[in-house]
């Protein structure tokens, strides 16, 4: 049985995480926090989540003693402190936290070094198979077509383009050799001029109760091909975040990612 950790839980996704957890037959939810102050802690994470109380109180601060992986779909300045503690006391951890910048990135890495980390802008069976038909079409079209990725999530989601979207340019950027940072494009206004072949478009949308939609676009003269993941419920997420759990457990350090999960 996996000990998990979950941060963030009184939050929308950490509510579907508790849930997954409640649903696993391997995994055991043995503590849940949130920032310091917020209203429900106190509360059984299990009401909260909406399902049959879970013995677990929503905490202010973790207890080393009482998990062995923390999931964390939180924002980069709380991930970072996680991972610090983490690292002090020898705890894996799944991360799902998106806006995570090149020095965050460089954290897990240097982390992955003596801890297990499994981290994922997206942890979607799905989307992990799109990035691997993506990867396929970008090393067929090669540079023949113009490369757009359009992404679309709720109203309050804070930072864009999602990570997702940004994992799927770099997916295509390395396939064709070009380096994300120098030709990515982000959104379009007034006199742009002809469109340069080799950048990388990116269109966000943040509206509503969207969960997440993500389409790569590949337009050549006479014909495209879209390729498009859409996503109507947080639980396709807290799922994969409880396989990567089970299949951590049993790594005792590196950086993974969802292929490594999946076997794929």
């Amino acid at each position: 049985m996996v000990r998990v950790a979950i941060a963030g839980a009184a939050g929308r996704m950490g509510r579907n995480l508790v849930q997954a957890c409640a649903l696993s037959e391997q995994i055991q939810l043995t503590q849940a926090t949130d920032k310091s102050g917020h209203a429900l802690i106190g509360s059984d994470a299990g009401v909260i989540a909406g399902i049959e109380p879970q013995n677990v109180l929503i905490a202010e601060v973790l207890e080393a003693t009482e998990f062995d992986v923390l999931v964390d779909f939180t924002h980069p300045s709380v991930t970072t402190n996680h991972v610090d503690y983490c690292l002090q006391y020898n705890k894996k951890m799944v991360i799902g936290t998106t806006g995570c910048d090149a020095a965050l990135e460089q954290k897990l890495r240097d982390a992955g070094d003596s801890i297990a980390i499994m981290y994922a802008p997206n942890m979607s069976v799905g989307v992990n198979l799109c990035l691997q038909l993506i990867a396929t079409a970008a090393r067929v079209l090669g540079d023949s077509v113009d490369i757009e990725i359009i992404e679309a999530h709720h109203r309050h989601k804070v930072d864009a383009p999602s990570g997702t979207a940004i994992k799927m340019g770099r997916v295509i950027a390395d396939v064709l050799g070009r380096d994300l940072d120098s030709c990515a494009v982000y959104g379009r206004e007034g006199q742009t001029g002809v469109r340069e072949r080799k950048t990388i478009g990116f269109e966000s949308i943040r509206a509503g109760d969207i969960v997440g939609e993500h389409t790569v676009l590949f337009a050549d003269e006479g014909e495209r091909i879209e390729i498009t993941h859409k996503a109507s419920s947080r639980m396709t997420f807290a799922n994969g975040a409880i396989r990567a759990c089970e299949w951590i457990q049993h790594r005792d350090k590196g950086l993974y990612g969802m292929p490594d999960v999946l076997g794929i």
